[in-house]
C-alpha cells in the first residue's frame, strides 16, 4: 500500500519544529551535517532549516548513508500494529480533503471500523475523526498563513462540509477564531 504523503516542505519543517508525533513514521528527517536522521517528534535540538532533507521511509534515508538518532530512535518500532496505523494516518493525510468516514479508512487498511478505532486509539490516544480534524486543521492554519484566501474558501479547501463545524473545530484546537489566527502573525 501506498504511504506516500504530500506535504510541502515548509509543512513538514512546521512539524519538526513543533516536534508533532502525529507525523512519526510517515517521515524522517535528515540533518546533512551530522549525517543522522530523526523522527518529526524527536526533541534534539533543531538544526539549521538550509541543513535538512526529508525521507519517505528508512530505507531511503538509510540507503542515503544516514544514521538513526540515538535520542527518539527512529529504527525501533513501537507497537505491532504502528505499520497498520501509519498505513490509517498516510489514508487520512492523503485523503484529508474528501469526505472520509471511518468505514472507508476501515476498507482502505481491511479491518472492521470497531477494531480500528481500537486500535488506532490505542496507539495514537485519540480517535480517526479527532486525528482528520487536525490534520484539516493544521492545513488550515498552514493556509491562513501563507495564502490570502477566505475563511470560507479555506474551509472547504480543507474538506470541513459546513463552515459552522469548521469554526467550532477550529477554535477547539487552537483556541481561536481563524481570523484571529491569521492576523497573529
Amino acid at each position: 500500500m501506498d504511504n506516500a504523503i504530500h506535504l510541502s516542505f515548509e509543512e513538514k519543517w512546521e512539524k519538526i519544529i513543533a516536534c508533532d508525533q502525529t507525523y512519526d513514521g510517515l517521515f524522517y528527517t535528515a540533518v546533512k551535517t551530522t549525517k543522522i536522521y530523526c523522527r518529526p517528534s524527536c526533541k534534539s535540538r533543531k538544526p539549521k532549516k538550509m541543513n535538512v532533507d526529508f525521507y519517505e521511509s528508512i530505507q531511503e534515508v538509510e540507503t542515503a548513508g544516514y544514521r538513526a538518532c540515538k535520542r527518539c530512535q527512529p529504527e525501533i518500532e513501537c507497537s505491532p500494529h504502528t505499520q497498520l496505523i501509519q498505513q490509517v494516518t498516510a489514508f487520512i493525510i492523503s485523503a484529508y480533503k474528501q469526505k472520509v468516514t471511518l468505514q472507508d479508512m476501515a476498507e482502505h487498511v481491511g479491518i472492521s471500523p470497531f477494531h480500528l478505532e481500537r486500535l488506532f486509539k490505542q496507539v495514537t490516544a485519540e480517535t480517526p475523526r479527532a486525528y482528520l480534524e487536525k490534520i484539516r486543521i493544521d492545513k488550515a492554519a498552514h493556509l491562513l498563513k501563507h495564502t490570502d484566501y477566505t475563511n470560507l474558501e479555506i474551509c472547504y479547501e480543507v474538506g470541513f462540509q459546513s463552515p459552522s463545524n469548521f469554526y467550532k473545530v477550529f477554535r477547539r484546537l487552537k483556541n481561536c477564531s481563524p481570523t484571529q489566527y491569521r492576523n497573529l502573525s
